[in-house]
């Protein structure tokens, strides 16, 4: 398949959606509003509304079932980037090569703007399951299941050990638990909420959360490495931010060549884990191909 021709696409569908919810309303200060929008249209590839689709059409169902649903979770994403460039926390003054939210309006309504998109991301996710036509009993698991995914036991628990790591020596099973939390959870989440959306279980559902699972971290595990060797043109952060907040990543604990081999074999595990989903999977098998090899 044309990989790029299809996250184009796709990424059209997610853009005019989160426009859709990110609209002025009664009683939403504009600089506020403003300021959310700052940090969602940023210039981001979309890759975990564009996951919540892509798994719903392999199970196989109407892709856009899962779209109200993949925009919650870009909400929360969004956020937790808005928070994480914060000074308290990761003190970044770039992201996706612009300047960070804090930067731009200061860090009060940074940390309000994150909190606004936040709790956004959760009216988005009902609304939008009254207007896809999801049964409401189902509606409730999977925004209890994004709810999990980014609270303390998912992304917030994983940023929390990923700040008390810094400057400690770690080794590879801290640094996948951190992984698996603080990015993994949502990625998996996404694929999850695919599959839910879908409809979808047994075999193939199983196989659905495996490959969100093995992505998760894959996806991170990538990240670390193009934080230790890729320009600031590239990643859209300065150069070795990591290194120099004394991060617990895979590179430092076992090497780039160490960290590319984790990333090459959770690749297979993705592949694997969609080979019983036929063509239907083809776009979350190139997904995955995409992830690991832009840093391998």
């Amino acid at each position: 398949m044309n990989l790029e021709s299809y996250l184009a696409e796709q990424r059209g569908v997610v853009e005019a959606a989160l426009e859709r919810a990110l609209i002025p309303s009664e009683g939403t200060p504009p600089r506020l509003l403003e300021a959310m929008r700052y940090a969602v249209f940023s210039g981001g590839k979309r890759v975990r509304p564009i996951l919540a689709m892509a798994a719903c059409a392999a199970t196989p169902a109407p892709a856009a079932r899962a779209l109200p649903f993949g925009c919650a979770i870009e909400l929360i994403h969004a956020y937790s980037l808005v928070h994480d460039d914060l000074p308290a926390m990761d003190d970044d003054d770039l992201r996706r090569g612009r300047p960070t939210v804090h930067k731009v309006y200061g860090e009060a309504l940074a940390i309000l703007a994150g909190d606004a998109l936040l709790t956004e991301a959760f009216r988005v996710a009902a609304e939008g399951a009254r207007a896809v036509g999801i049964d409401p009993v189902r509606a409730i698991e999977m925004i209890g299941s994004i709810a999990r995914a980014a609270g303390a036991g998912g992304m917030v628990g994983g940023q929390v050990a990923d700040l008390a790591a810094e400057g400690v020596a770690a080794d590879a099973s801290l640094v996948e638990s951190i992984h698996r939390r603080k990015t993994g959870a949502l990625i998996a989440a996404a694929v999850e909420a695919g599959a839910t959306a879908g409809g979808v279980a047994g075999a193939r559902r199983d196989a659905l959360l495996a490959y969100g699972q093995s992505l998760g971290l894959a996806f991170q595990v990538a990240d670390d490495i193009l934080d230790a060797t890729a320009p600031t043109a590239v990643t859209g952060k300065r150069v070795g931010g990591d290194a120099a907040h004394g991060k617990a990543t895979y590179p430092s604990v076992v090497g780039l060549d160490g960290a590319r081999h984790v990333a090459r074999e959770l690749l297979a595990r993705c592949r694997a884990a969609t080979d019983a989903l036929g063509a239907a999977a083809e776009p979350l098998r190139a997904l995955a191909t995409f992830v690991v090899e832009r840093a391998c």
